[in-house]
């Protein structure tokens, strides 16, 4: 689980990246951001989707994982965008 939000995390600086290198200003940036989550949430749900078919867990066992995985680097990306939007 560690690793996965460490691979959000990653994947996260990988968009705030190219929206520094696509503009730089402020409101690339939020974008970047705010195109981030959605991508995590897929990912995340992939994430789950794997640990019910291949790992053998019960959707029950891996609802719980699948919202702090998500919630996780979609709620750095939150802050990100708020901090930017001012």
């Amino acid at each position: 689980m560690v690793l996965v939000i460490g691979g959000g995390l990653i994947l996260f600086g990988l968009f705030m990246l190219f929206g520094k290198l696509w503009g730089g200003a402020e409101p690339k940036l939020a974008l970047a951001a705010l195109a981030f989550i959605p991508v995590w949430f897929v990912v995340a749900l992939i994430n789950m989707w794997v640990g019910v078919t291949k790992a053998g867990y019960s959707v029950r066992e891996e609802l719980p994982i699948l919202l702090i995985v998500f919630a996780v680097p979609a709620l750095i990306a939150g802050m990100a965008i708020w901090r930017l939007g001012r």
